[in-house]
Parts: structure tokens; sequence; C-alpha cells
């Protein structure tokens, strides 16, 4: 019996450790080509100290661009724009004014469910830069703020409330 106790608490640490895991607001692919066409997939596993979630807005750093959100059934959406400093050729078109915030607004996400909020954008930037999207999740009571970012070297796992991130890879090309 005694062979079985180890097992069995290498399955409860693992469960454990999955659930944290999905308790934040993360992205579920987390890492993409620089200057690629991203699919952005954010989990939302939990409302706010048992709260139901009504509002989610994804605040985009200057590297992701042309953001389109997916609708959701139920849900409002609102594209917060802004004048950029430096303009950016999009396919011949110059940008200078892009997304800058996504909300969906309206939903009454239950704390006993999880969902996801989706978006497209192009990810501008250098291979190895991690971008990171601020996510405010906002309850009937309440609000919890992903937006903390790791310093250097330090496991985005430890912080309470971790932005959801992408890191940047070398592109692929094809001959």
């Amino acid at each position: 019996m005694k062979p079985l106790l180890p097992l069995a608490l290498a399955a409860l640490s693992s469960l454990v450790v999955s659930q944290a895991a999905f308790a934040h607001a993360s992205l579920e692919t987390k890492t993409a080509p620089a200057g690629s066409h991203y699919k952005g997939v954010i989990k939302i596993g939990h409302g706010c100290d048992g709260a139901a979630t009504q509002t989610l807005r994804v605040q985009l750093p200057l590297e992701v661009q042309h953001a389109k959100p997916m609708p959701k059934a139920g849900w409002q959406l609102e594209l917060k724009r802004e004048k950029l400093d430096v303009p950016y050729d999009y396919y011949g078109t110059q940008v200078s004014e892009d997304v800058r915030e996504l909300v969906w607004t309206g939903g009454n996400l239950s704390d006993d469910h999880y969902d996801e909020f989706v978006f497209t954008a192009r990810l501008a930037g250098e291979p190895g830069e991690t971008l990171y999207l601020n996510t405010i999740q906002e309850c009937t009571q309440g609000e919890l703020r992903w937006t903390e970012i790791p310093a250097d070297g330090q496991d985005p796992h430890d912080l309470p409330h971790p932005a959801p991130a992408i890191t940047l890879t070398e592109a692929k090309h094809h001959h």
C-alpha cells in the first residue's frame, strides 16, 4: 500500500497545479512567430470571489496590430482606438489609429463556468520579445486585474494576477 501513496500525492499535486493555472486569465496559445497573424483565445476560469463576470477588457500593446474581436452571443463589443505616435503599414495602407482595447460587456458568466474570448491580430515585434495583454475582469461585485508583469527571470506563475502573455518566435520561412 505504501508505494501507492507517492503516486496519489503526485496525482493530487498535478490536479492542484492544473486548477491553479486554469484560475488565471490566460492565452491558449502562448507563442507565435513575429510578424504573424495570431488567433488569441483568452480563457476566463472563474468570477471575482464567487461573483459573475459581466465585462472583460483586454488592453493591447502597440505590437498587437489590427485587432478584431470575435462576437459572443449575449455580449456587446466595443473597440477603443487611439491615434498612434508612429503609423505602420498594413498591406499597403498606412495605419495611424489602431485598436488599443477590446471590451466585451453585458454578459453574465457565472463563477461556476468558464468561457473564452477570441480575437485576431498581427503581431509586430522581435523574436524573443514577450507581449503582455493586460486583462481586466469586471464582475457583479469587484474586479480582477490580470496585469502583473514578471521581473526578468521571474516565473509568471509566482504572481497572483499575471497578465496573459505571448512570446514571439522566429518567423518560419517557406520555400
